[in-house]
């Protein structure tokens, strides 16, 4: 009996299902880029609110939507971007996203009213849910276990300056030029990247016989949905009783998913992935590990501007800071982990980015800046090595014929964690008043006085403490996990993935 083939089939493009030996930096930075875009229209309006509130004559709360409408429609199309570059051909799914999202772009900028506004972004995040796990599947499947490292090292960078890159680039556009500028210039990147991946990716047929799970669909569809919504509202004031309803029937409606594709002889993802303990740490450590670092550009920005009483500007150039460690340390990622493994590195990296938030928390209005920015940048570093492994260590053990599903599982993760963080961070600053007992002697003095910035410390407390359940959950991992990609030809006989039996 051959090697069995998981219900999501073999990827196109190799007949065996495995991939080539050979990966193109350039096709990772042409993907790299489009989630770039992608990321960054996630959250680059939020500073062009108050405008567009102001030419559509709405209140600037209701201009919100246009951001739910996006995140939603991204993370509820990611599960069906999967089987459509399945049964299509991923090259003609990956150019599909890229021509939708740009000529989305183009609508948004156009648009006159608050609704045709958001039923063009709607369209965005159609284009953007497709762009997410088709790029990245096309880069996996052409890179061999071994490149897997520097493959990842290309595609991670997007997830970690979009959010802290949208709040300066928001501003600057929105300031000089106007917000119709933050969806324009995404038409000739649109453009350059759509002739890029004519050329870079390399084309192959679909199987037209590929099967569609309605039933998984539409219950992974709805679940994802209903907690996107969920986390969104919990995010904002009120609501507080229909977000925790909405959070709970996504999670139903996740569950149901599971029992049914775990039933069903061709579901929508091959849960089989989570066999690997590898894989499944992108679902715990690193799911709560995403969760933390995706609140931190949510809560700087409100800390300096309404605790410490700056200027915006002022604001986004202390929390590019966190850009210049992302940055900085890049080069180095790789070698950290080939020369200490995953398993030390994720330690490491988790516990010194609780280190850096409860830092966070003893800040005030008069901490040189410099010394801010000095901790914001080793912040930033720390972010980006945590971020880089994960990214790496949860392919290590996936089998070629697996990547479809754990690829579109992971970038669903990736969704919730980022929703995720930011509700939990607008939560965590509600929920402490200015002062108070967990602050000690300096909570009871900001109580009486007021002090604005306590809120923030005890949110920037709080995420410390959640990321430390991340450095619980590397721990666990084995001593030698991920070994075939962080030390190729080197890992021990222990380490390497068990393949299905023949």
């Amino acid at each position: 009996m051959s090697e069995p083939s998981p219900p999501n089939g073999t990827p196109s493009g190799t007949p065996s299902g495995r991939p080539v030996d050979k990966w193109s930096p350039r096709l990772a930075l042409l993907v790299a880029a489009t989630f770039f875009m992608e990321f960054l229209d996630g959250t680059v309006l939020t500073t062009a609110i108050p405008s567009i509130a102001a030419d559509f004559s709405v209140p600037s709360a209701d201009v919100n939507i246009t951001m739910t409408a996006y995140l939603m429609t991204v993370a509820m199309g990611i599960p069906l971007s999967g089987w459509l570059a399945e049964r299509l051909g991923a090259r003609r799914v990956f150019c599909l996203a890229i021509a939708t999202f740009t000529a989305a772009s183009l609508l948004c900028a156009l648009s006159q009213d608050l609704a045709m506004l958001t039923m063009s972004r709607v369209l965005q995040g159609a284009g953007g849910a497709m762009m997410v796990p088709v790029g990245t599947l096309v880069v996996l499947r052409g890179t061999a276990k071994k490149d897997l490292l520097r493959a990842t090292a290309y595609l991670v960078w997007p997830g970690l300056l979009a959010p802290v890159l949208a709040p300066l680039v928001g501003g600057a556009l929105t300031t000089f030029l106007s917000w119709h500028w933050i969806f324009l210039i995404n038409l000739p990147l649109g453009l350059a990247a759509f002739l890029a991946a004519l050329r870079l990716v390399p084309a192959a047929p679909g199987d037209r016989t590929r099967r569609l799970d309605w039933l998984g669909l539409a219950l992974t569809t709805l679940g994802v949905g209903a907690v996107v919504v969920g986390l969104e509202l919990a995010g904002g004031r009120g609501s507080g009783a229909f977000a925790a309803l909405s959070i709970t029937a996504g999670l139903l409606f996740l569950a149901a998913a599971v029992w049914w594709m775990r039933r069903t002889r061709s579901p929508l993802f091959d849960l089989g992935v989570f066999s690997a303990r590898t894989f499944r740490a992108t679902a715990t450590g690193g799911f709560i590990y995403r969760l933390t670092i995706s609140a931190v550009p949510f809560l700087l920005p409100l800390m300096f501007q309404n605790g410490f009483g700056w200027d915006p500007l002022r604001a986004g150039v202390l929390v590019a800071a966190v850009f210049v460690g992302n940055i900085g340390i890049k080069p180095a990622t790789t070698p950290l982990i080939r020369r200490f493994g995953f398993k030390p590195v994720l330690v490491f990296a988790s516990l010194a980015s609780a280190a850096t938030f409860a830092l966070c928390a003893l800040l005030d209005a008069g901490t040189p800046e410099p010394l801010i920015f000095a901790l914001l940048v080793a912040s930033g570093a720390f972010r980006s090595i945590g971020f880089s492994a994960y990214a790496s260590v949860q392919y290590a053990d996936v089998v070629p014929a697996q990547l479809p599903s754990a690829n579109a599982v992971s970038a669903t993760l990736v969704q919730l964690a980022a929703a995720a963080g930011i509700a939990i961070g607008a939560l965590l600053i509600r929920a402490f008043p200015a002062g108070g007992p967990w602050l000690g002697a300096a909570g009871a003095a900001g109580a009486a006085a007021g002090d604005p910035v306590a809120p923030y410390r005890a949110a920037f407390l709080a995420i410390a403490v959640f990321m430390l359940l991340s450095t619980l959950d590397s721990l666990t991992l084995p001593r030698h996990a991920g070994a075939e990609v962080s030390r190729p030809g080197q890992a021990p006989a222990a380490a390497r993935p068990r393949r299905p039996r023949a």
